[in-house]
């Protein structure tokens, strides 16, 4: 393998040099119009942090608006990802007929390394963040600092610190009118749109019960290449360490909670629940559950059922359903009444794609000097909803909201380094501990 760069950072230096590398910045102007970027023109630039599939293809599709954009700068931890991506990002838009010269990162512009963010940011003025959540607080605020628009993926935190640290940055963005937008694709999709405006509408009464599910049959895993660190490794195999992800409750399932959320306008006071590992219980497969169900409870007393799994060869279910005092919406975009009359019955099969919406619309308001997306607040709060469901589970326990977000127990590693150690490490046996109820301390 190539040598990398062994620079040595510790947490605390890692999120300090994020607002030095800001910090001349600071007097860039909140709201870049159409005329008033960087240099005058009214190209919009991008960066892109983190350089997998999701990054890359949010890459794609901000460079599918219609506006002047291009992509100017490229951070990855790993060089061989940065290169696939930007190839990719050449076959796409290739693929559909997208003017080429709107990818244009030179040599210089490509930057490898825990430290890649930094050199990106000042680079651009609409900054795209998609490396595995567990870096998204300092990214974000890094990136807010430097009075930057932000998209960004979800989840936006992996634990209570991250998500407060987001929640701070995003009442910067809010002062100096940033536009945020955070992968939550379903609050740009016209039949979620239309479906929730309804129940918001009470057209089925109160909601009483909400019913949540992302149960699939799992996701990739990467496997260790000759020579890799542990620390390298796990970055390389993220999905599967929590410090990183999360756990599935909190990479996939936000989605659905979130929804949940969405719909009664509120968030859990309180979750329990149990998981566990059933099937996806390998050394590749790491730290994480690989099913959680959780009963969360809203202040009004209503319940959310929470549902995810990753299980081969069992019922994949991916939606979310409400019950109301006055009838049912069981599905998206199907409301019925509570003796089963059809109230709605949403064919979205002409709807345009809410991942291309979401940065059509960004990009839109950006290139008209206009504030109209602040995403970031509900994006930690449903992270957090999430987070407050693995603690259930993990633990065993009831978990409050109010001691979950206060909670101090950061995943975080104490140095962001290819040599330093990983909060957590293998056995003798090369497997991972694992979270047992009645045991694991989550608070």
């Amino acid at each position: 393998m190539k040598k990398r760069n062994t620079n040595k950072m510790d947490r605390r230096s890692f999120v300090k040099q994020s607002g030095l590398a800001a910090g001349g910045l600071m007097l860039a102007p909140s709201i870049l119009s159409a005329k008033a970027h960087i240099d005058g023109s009214d190209v919009i630039r991008i960066g892109l942090i983190g350089c997998g599939g999701r990054g890359t293809g949010a890459a794609v599709q901000a460079l599918s608006t219609e506006q002047n954009v291009k992509l100017v700068a490229m951070g990855d931890a790993f060089r061989f990802r940065l290169d696939g991506s930007y190839k990719q990002i050449q076959t796409e838009l290739g693929n559909n007929d997208i003017d080429m010269s709107r990818l244009e990162v030179p040599e210089e512009h490509k930057f490898v390394g825990f430290e890649a963010y930094q050199k990106v940011i000042p680079l651009c003025d609409v900054v795209i963040l998609a490396t595995p959540p567990g870096f998204r607080p300092i990214h974000f605020e890094a990136a807010i600092q430097a009075g930057k628009h932000v998209f960004m993926e979800k989840p936006v935190a992996v634990d209570a610190p991250g998500v407060r640290q987001v929640l701070k940055a995003a009442e910067m963005a809010k002062q100096k009118k940033l536009n945020v937008v955070v992968g939550l694709q379903r609050h740009y999709q016209k039949v979620y749109q239309n479906w929730v405006e309804m129940l918001h509408n009470g057209v089925i009464g109160d909601i009483t019960t909400s019913y949540v599910y992302w149960n699939s049959e799992g996701v990739w895993v990467r496997e260790r290449q000759e020579g890799m660190t542990e620390m390298e490794y796990q970055v390389h195999n993220w999905y599967y360490f929590n410090w990183l992800c999360g756990d599935h409750i909190t990479e996939q399932h936000i989605h659905n909670l979130d929804v949940g959320n969405w719909v009664k306008q509120s968030y859990p006071v309180k979750a329990f629940g149990m998981g566990g590992r059933r099937m996806r219980t390998g050394k590749e497969h790491g730290e994480i559950f690989d099913h959680h169900a959780v009963e969360f409870e809203y202040a009004d007393g209503s319940r959310m059922m929470s549902q995810c799994m990753h299980w081969n060869g069992c019922r994949v279910q991916v939606t979310e359903g409400f019950q109301g005092t006055n009838g049912s919406a069981p599905r998206p975009g199907v409301i019925l009444t509570r003796s089963g009359y059809n109230i709605l019955d949403y064919d979205d099969r002409k709807d345009a794609n809410p991942y291309q919406v979401e940065h059509d619309v960004l990009f839109a308001a950006i290139a008209k000097g206009e504030y109209k997306f602040a995403d970031a607040e509900n994006g930690a709060k449903s992270t957090m909803t999430s987070i407050l469901g693995r603690m259930a589970t993990y633990s065993g326990q009831i978990v409050s909201w109010d001691d979950a977000i206060k909670s101090d127990l950061s995943l975080a590693p104490k140095k962001y380094d290819w040599n330093a150690e990983p909060p957590i490490k293998p056995g003798k046996d090369g497997y991972y501990p694992v979270a047992v109820p009645g045991v694991t301390r989550v608070l």
